[in-house]
């Protein structure tokens, strides 16, 4: 039976807007206060979802959040008979709150979930933990849509979906960002390698200037829960220069893919020890690296272009690995020279192919952010009673949704236009005819 690694991309939802909302993202934070495009965003991220489906890989799509999160605004005290006036309190009180329930965050779905295949579990199950995300209220608010929505598509006994952790701050969980595999192939037991930036365990150094999120009790936990071998887990921390230049998840730092690991010279606190456990978890089997120096991609025009957001993966007919990057990587010298070199001279990446994802871009998330991974083989992928497979069809429904739906601006004043609750939610029930997808919104019940 054949196994394969289908990337399940999100949707980026009707309230894409340029907020500012995730301090320690440098872009985020740099293009907040712009005029956003929501059709535009979501356009872009699904044609990249097709041009991966058309290079023979398995593509799948995850929906959008609720937005604005009414139900949020109703615990904290902020009730009235209609919604609008809701919204306009909100707005007048605290934008920042509003702002916070109308983001569409949820897009980045490298967030959603850390996911253990089941070809690395001691029960032979496929793990998923949501995120809980507690280190941004207005990313912690997507924990019990994610739960609904990964339980209404991977259901069946092939299937464990495990609670949140705690939103303690000594487990602040950031999901797959801060995870990858590494595998000889799919459906073998592979080396899961869990990344952190603060512990309370343990004196490490720490970054100065922005927070560091994930934490090693979080991933440890995890790690535990989906029954996974400790031989076969690394941990690993993030290096705190990293973080304080911008890089506040290691997906904008390292990519894996099968036995590959690809990464800046400055990504981990000690890159020795990390590739000695690595090797080690990893067997006769062999590892490779590619270690990008500070000499040749500087830290800044690392994250500038989030190279390392990338999305590596192996295609169908190719002997080596295709890097996903985004088009800015073509607007950094230093960045576009690497990757020059890299396709010219290193057998193990065939090619390297940009795509232009500004909207999510200028609200700091690649190709990796929007995408969750999750091995499956064909019996399970037969078994999907949700339509979120990639296919021509499909592709093409999605279009015409967001078309239909969608505005072509929203800036941050936008966001208290009841209109635009009505757009959402509209949209919203919609799409879950088109994915075929159970009443998976608060709004549905």
């Amino acid at each position: 039976m054949s196994t394969f690694e289908v990337n399940f991309d999100g949707l980026v939802g009707p309230t894409h807007n340029y907020a500012g909302l995730s301090y320690g993202n440098v872009a985020s934070s740099e293009h907040s206060g712009l005029v956003a495009s929501p059709r535009k965003a979501a356009l872009q991220g699904l044609d990249k979802m097709l041009a991966l489906h058309r290079l023979g890989l398995q593509q799948a799509v995850l929906p959008p959040h609720e937005r604005p999160h009414l139900p949020t605004l109703h615990k904290m005290g902020f009730k009235a008979r209609k919604p609008a006036a809701v919204l306009q309190r909100v707005f007048k009180q605290d934008p920042q709150l509003l702002a916070g329930v109308c983001s569409a965050s949820a897009m980045w779905v490298a967030n959603a979930a850390t996911v253990s295949p089941f070809a690395d579990t001691a029960d032979g199950k496929t793990h998923f933990t949501p995120a809980n995300l507690s280190s941004m209220f207005h990313r912690a608010i997507e924990v019990q849509t994610t739960a609904a929505v990964l339980a209404a598509i991977f259901q069946g006994e092939d299937y464990l979906h495990h609670a949140a952790l705690s939103a303690d701050p000594q487990c602040a969980d950031e999901g797959a960002a801060n995870h990858t595999r590494f595998c000889t192939d799919y459906g073998e037991p592979g080396v899961e390698l869990f990344v952190y930036g603060r512990s309370a365990q343990a004196e490490l150094l720490l970054p100065k200037e922005f927070p560091a999120r994930q934490t090693f009790e979080a991933s440890k936990e995890i790690a535990g829960n989906h029954g996974l071998s400790a031989a076969r887990t690394v941990f690993a921390q993030q290096n705190p220069a990293a973080i304080d230049a911008g890089v506040f998840h290691n997906d904008v730092i390292a990519v894996g893919n099968r036995n590959l690991l690809f990464y800046h010279q400055l990504a981990f606190a000690n890159t020795t020890e990390l590739r000695q456990q690595l090797d080690r978890g990893f067997g006769n089997d062999e590892l490779n690296y590619i270690e990008v120096p500070s000499d040749d991609v500087s830290l800044e025009d690392a994250v500038a272009s989030y190279l390392f957001n990338s999305q590596l993966l192996s295609t169908p007919g190719k002997p080596g690995h295709t890097l996903i990057v985004p088009a800015e990587c073509q607007e950094t010298v230093s960045v576009s020279r690497y990757l020059q070199q890299l396709e010219a001279d290193n057998e193990l990446i065939d090619q390297v192919l940009p795509f232009d994802l500004r909207q999510s871009m200028n609200n700091g998330g690649g190709p990796a952010c929007l995408r969750l991974r999750v091995v499956m083989n064909t019996q399970q992928l037969a078994g999907l009673q949700a339509r979120v497979i990639l296919n021509d069809e499909l592709h093409s429904r999605l279009r015409n949704w967001i078309n239909k739906h969608y505005r072509d601006r929203l800036a941050p004043d936008d966001l208290r236009d009841p209109s635009l609750l009505l757009e959402s939610l509209t949209a919203l029930d919609e799409l879950t005819g088109i994915l075929n997808l159970s009443s998976i919104y608060e709004f549905q019940k």
